[in-house]
């Protein structure tokens, strides 16, 4: 039988990273994701993302996605041509598959995040 998840259970234990050093703009921010799920193909996954300020180039590959939603602090995604979006608490958005630009924490920020990777199949 399959659980339903709450987000409000018990946390596991977190996953700690830290931007890859080649993609750094600004400082060397450590990041802490919660995964709550994941599927059995491992193309789906949720849960909470934590990470202190600072800034780095992303680039998400043509199969994967994300949907947000900031529960506190702020965040500023600029796509490769310099277009930038702020994202408080309350506020939510995507990723979309293929974009790339960067990503910087303004201030400490918690998230919601639900992640679709096509490319996991491969």
């Amino acid at each position: 039988m399959t659980a339903l998840i709450h987000f409000s259970d018990p946390l596991p234990e977190p996953a700690p990273d830290r931007p890859r050093p080649d993609r750094l703009i600004q400082g060397n921010p450590a990041r802490l994701t919660w995964t709550l799920h994941e599927s059995a193909d491992s193309l789906t996954s949720a849960g909470y993302w934590a990470c202190e300020v600072g800034a780095w180039r992303i680039a998400f590959p043509a199969g994967k996605e994300e949907y947000f939603h900031v529960l506190e602090g702020r965040i500023r995604i600029a796509d490769a041509h310099g277009h930038a979006r702020e994202f408080g608490p309350g506020e939510a958005g995507v990723i979309p598959a293929g974009f790339e630009g960067s990503f910087e924490v303004i201030e400490p920020v918690r998230k919601h995040f639900v992640v679709v990777d096509r490319d996991a199949r491969k």
